[in-house]
């Protein structure tokens, strides 16, 4: 196994072996070195002396990006600067990660990162740098300067963490341990709609079917997540095995050319390879859908091949929609916590469900999804009538 974020792994003969960037291919791809020493101490000090000495990245031509190291960059001013490695890091990111990811860097990048951070010195930078960093932004950050929630400054804090290890790669060394400094997270209870609450909706869009209700229905008893849904297709759902595909999400972002707030709509493969799944469709909404199909195709949400309803929209009419059904305001994905939970109540396998929801893992299901209601509270507490009982 290897060190943290460091390439530095024991091998089965007992030697440690360190691995290094030497320079980047024409191809993207990378060439490595490597060192081996008896003991991690031995091999991390020879690393430390071979990332020092790879000053330069070779860079194809004509691709527009700077070439050099971020030393080699500031070697003009005589400065070496987080801004040098930051700007360095995120150019090279751009090409590794998708879209959508890499304009969510950049921005926090431009808009809290280097605002703060980009003119302070590498040497130093310390914990105390950081801490204060944090801070700001946790009281006074943001556009309005109201401050940030401490999941945006989480977020922040793991873009930064980003820029050290890249700079770890050519040598430069922290006096301190960046992955110790943590933003603590107060984590908020999840609204879910209650027995009553679900029932009412249900029987207000049975009554009241068209294709962006069908989704919302759609989305209350399969837990698909709202880009998932806006990007579901006919073509997706197999009434022959009862099941739906889920292949695609849709989202609008800001376009990556632009410094603006000017946005496009994507429809791309989901994030991670759990969430492209299959789900069963349960009998009594398989029969609504398949009443409904009636041999349409494209977007389920439309109808329509060409025609799509975005996220944005379809949040909009899921608001309206609890207005005329009488129901009080709540986000789209309160549909998915909904979801959860019923399953939970109903005793659903965890793994099983974890896989439903398109998890990696069931701790992110256990810990972030699924919320027992005071329903089930008070079913398992009152199993403790038992033990007061008089026999």
């Amino acid at each position: 196994m290897s060190r943290k974020g460091e390439n530095i792994y024991l091998r089965k003969d007992g030697r440690w072996e360190g691995r290094y960037i030497i320079e980047k291919k024409a191809d993207g791809r990378y060439r490595y070195g490597y060192e081996y020493g008896d003991t991690y101490q031995e091999v991390k000090q020879k690393l430390i002396v071979k990332k020092s000495r790879v000053i330069v990245l070779s860079e194809k031509p004509g691709t527009g990006r700077t070439q050099g190291s971020a030393r080699k960059q500031a070697a003009d001013s005589g400065r070496l600067l987080f801004r040098n490695f930051a700007e360095k890091w995120l150019d090279v990111t751009k090409h590794q990660v998708r879209e959508s990811t890499y304009i969510k860097y950049r921005n926090m990048m431009n808009s809290y990162i280097l605002p703060e951070l980009g003119d302070v010195e590498w040497e130093r930078i310390n914990r105390e740098v950081i801490e204060l960093f944090c801070s700001r932004m946790l009281s006074a950050g943001g556009r309005k300067q109201k401050g940030l929630s401490a999941k945006t400054v989480s977020d922040t804090m793991s873009v930064i963490r980003h820029v050290f290890r890249y700079a770890c790669n050519y040598g430069e060394m922290l006096p301190f341990d960046i992955s110790s400094v943590t933003v603590k997270r107060e984590l908020k209870e999840m609204q879910i709609l209650s027995r009553k609450e679900q029932d009412t909706l249900y029987r207000f869009l049975h009554s009241n079917i068209n294709d962006r209700n069908l989704g919302i229905l759609i989305c209350m008893f399969a837990g698909l997540r709202l880009g998932e849904i806006c990007a579901l297709r006919w073509e997706d759902i197999s009434f022959a095995e009862q099941v739906i595909f889920v292949r695609q999400t849709m989202q609008r972002i800001q376009t990556s050319d632009s410094a603006g707030q000017k946005t496009k709509i994507i429809i791309t493969a989901p994030k991670s390879r759990s969430s492209i799944r299959k789900i069963p469709i349960p009998g009594e909404l398989a029969n609504i859908l398949f009443s409904f199909w009636r041999g349409r195709q494209g977007y389920v949400l439309t109808g329509q091949a060409g025609i799509y309803v975005e996220p944005r929209t379809m949040e909009r009419h899921f608001k309206r929609t609890l207005k005329q059904a009488g129901l009080e305001q709540v986000n789209f994905h309160v549909l998915r916590h909904t979801f959860a939970t019923r399953c939970v109540e109903m005793d659903f396998d965890v793994k099983s469900l974890s896989e439903l929801l398109g998890h990696a893992n069931v701790n992110i299901t256990l810990n972030r999804y699924v919320h027992p209601s005071m329903e089930l509270k008070r079913k398992n507490m009152q199993r403790l009538s038992e033990l007061l009982a008089v026999k």
